[in-house]
């Protein structure tokens, strides 16, 4: 990396003692900001430490001499050097007399960028979140600079407060060929933002501090009409912006919405849930957590749809060596702040657990079910309390739990997850059957989707999400007990009976009464001893419309053809070969 920082002219501005301090001492290179405050001594101040400068406290004619030696203060109450990237703070007193001044450093850093170079050229929209004093600012000044000379694309800075490009009307050097325009008061930023795009025709606009909601929007209006944005916002990670009303459209908003019973009941969560509200205006997110450790949310949409549902994102962490080698790895598994482990993108995941069947492929397995702890916040709004409950939640594994292998080599019990599949019969067919199947609400958990055709041919979310976890979708034409019973054989790999004995016939039992019980035994040798062996059609006795309509499923059963005809009470069923 090459740094450009002309210390010397911020140096040049302090009191004389002071600067003999500073050209002497051993951390000059490292400085980050000197501290004048009335009253105090002078400060100054390194990444990881702070010294005094002077035993003698600062004095007001001090601090005017310095104000005389910068530019004018502006209504964000910061000035600048020309031609320098450095930055003078105020801190006026009641009147607005300035009592107190923040000299920062700033630099140019040519390189800063490699560990996202990758996601810059793209043309995606990219926000940078972070603390104060992580770099954010200097890394928005190298991405405008690669943009404009090494990618050739018109680039034009919203400089609000002249930092990305130097004070002064000439751009410093470290932005390159982008262009610069300067904004007459902070309040005014979403304009310009907006007059930037109508007048200068540009590909790429680059915003620093987006801290309004008027900016937010103007942000999202540059968005939508093709531009690649490059922006910073005050936050550590994502989730400070799903909870910040001013700056959650950056990530898409989020709003309250409430489910029909079914969908809720489909997703075992309660009626009213906090969903996306639109589609993110940056595309991707880059957390600064450190000058040298990035973490990379490669679809802000995603991320945010994750952490909504009580789930924990999936991002990259990028780091770069002192020889400038950026390695990427990817957070597996972080609950509450607890454990997670590392794993480099060039490297296959490790499995949570043994697997031998369907997923035993190499590939990224799904995490053990994450059950959210649900707490009970007081004094807030709903909105607050539904916002809480997606964003923290526990972990709840069973390792002592042993398994063992099926037909196809898969884990048993099978963990299905149904949609659209009546749940009660679902159950009704494991207990009667004894099948090895256990019915999970969770999709990430499930081994197989045992699925209504119909839905799933209108449902391509569900597809794509049985696709990114690998979970095979198995699908029925009705819920009905004869399809529900031969899809969850067609799981399990288990060969349909030739005859079908007792136990079997329970399934279609409603009451269980002796009527029934006739009326299906009935059915039965018909279907197996003439229908079949013979190819002859059979007329049975007249029933009751609830016990023709257990004959017709047991006919389903054996993949025949049936119907009723005749007038009540002799109404009754004739049962055809295939």
């Amino acid at each position: 990396m090459t740094i450009t920082e002309d210390l010397q002219k911020l140096l040049d501005i302090l009191p004389q003692d002071l600067q003999q301090q500073l050209d002497n001492h051993p951390k000059r290179d490292h400085l980050v900001e000197v501290v004048l405050d009335l009253g105090r001594r002078p400060e100054a101040r390194f990444p990881h430490a702070a010294e005094y400068l002077s035993e003698s406290p600062v004095t007001q004619a001090q601090i005017d001499d310095c104000i005389q030696r910068v530019g004018t203060f502006g209504g964000d109450n910061r000035a600048g050097i020309e031609q320098t990237l450095h930055r003078i703070s105020a801190i006026r007193n009641r009147n607005g007399k300035i009592i107190g001044l923040t000299c920062r450093v700033g630099r140019a850093v040519f390189g800063t960028i490699g560990m996202i170079r990758d996601l810059v050229e793209t043309g995606k929209s990219i926000l940078m979140l972070g603390r104060p004093g992580v770099g954010k600012t200097t890394a928005l000044r190298e991405i405008a600079r690669v943009l404009a000379d090494e990618l050739n694309k018109r680039v034009v800075i919203i400089d609000t407060s002249n930092e990305i490009a130097g004070d002064g009307d000439v751009a410093h050097p470290a932005i390159g060929r982008a262009r610069r325009m300067q904004v007459a008061k902070p309040e005014l930023q979403h304009q310009v933002m907006i007059e930037a795009v109508e007048n200068h025709m540009p590909e790429v606009i680059v915003i620093d501090e987006i801290g309004t909601e008027l900016e937010a929007l103007a942000a999202r209006t540059i968005a939508e009409r093709g531009v690649q944005l490059v922006g910073t916002a005050h936050g550590n990670q994502i989730e400070n912006l799903i909870k910040n009303p001013t700056l959650s459209d950056l990530v898409g908003g989020i709003q309250a919405v409430t489910l029909g019973d079914d969908e809720a009941r489909r997703r075992g969560s309660q009626k009213t849930v906090l969903e996306r509200k639109a589609p993110p205006t940056f595309e991707i997110a880059v957390e600064m957590l450190e000058r040298q450790r990035w973490v990379v949310h490669e679809s802000v949409s995603d991320t945010v749809d994750t952490l909504l549902r009580g789930r924990q994102a999936n991002p990259q962490t990028r780091t770069v060596d002192d020889k400038g080698k950026v390695s990427i790895t990817r957070q597996l598994s972080v609950v509450n702040g607890r454990g997670g482990h590392l794993a480099s993108e060039d490297e296959s995941f490790p499995a949570v657990k043994q697997v031998n069947g369907w997923r035993a492929s190499g590939q990224m397995v799904a995490l053990p079910p994450l059950s959210v702890e649900r707490e009970r916040v007081t004094g807030r709004s709903e909105f607050d309390r539904l916002l809480d409950e997606s964003l923290n939640y526990g972990e709840s594994i069973d390792f002592g739990h042993t398994k063992s292998p099926g037909p196809n080599g898969e884990d048993l019990p099978l963990h299905v997850y149904p949609y659209g599949v009546s749940r009660h019969q679902l159950e009704q067919v494991i207990g009667v059957l004894s099948l090895p199947v256990v019915l999970t609400k969770d999709i990430d958990s499930a081994d197989a989707i045992l699925a209504l055709r119909s839905h799933v041919k209108n449902h391509a979310k569900l597809r794509q999400m049985a696709k990114a976890r690998h979970v095979p979708i198995h699908v029925i034409k009705s819920s009905t007990i004869p399809q529900i019973t031969r899809g969850l054989r067609r799981l399990l790999n288990i060969d349909e009976p030739e005859i079908t004995d007792d136990q079997e016939l329970q399934l279609f039992l409603h009451s269980g009464s002796d009527d029934e019980m006739d009326a299906l035994e009935e059915a039965r040798l018909a279907v197996e001893q003439i229908v079949i062996p013979k190819g002859q059609p059979v007329e049975l006795l007249p029933r009751s419309a609830q016990v023709r309509k257990m004959q017709h499923e047991l006919v389903e059963h054996y993949r025949l053809k049936s119907h009723s005809f005749g007038e009540e009470p002799n109404r009754r069923l004739r049962i055809y070969p295939a």
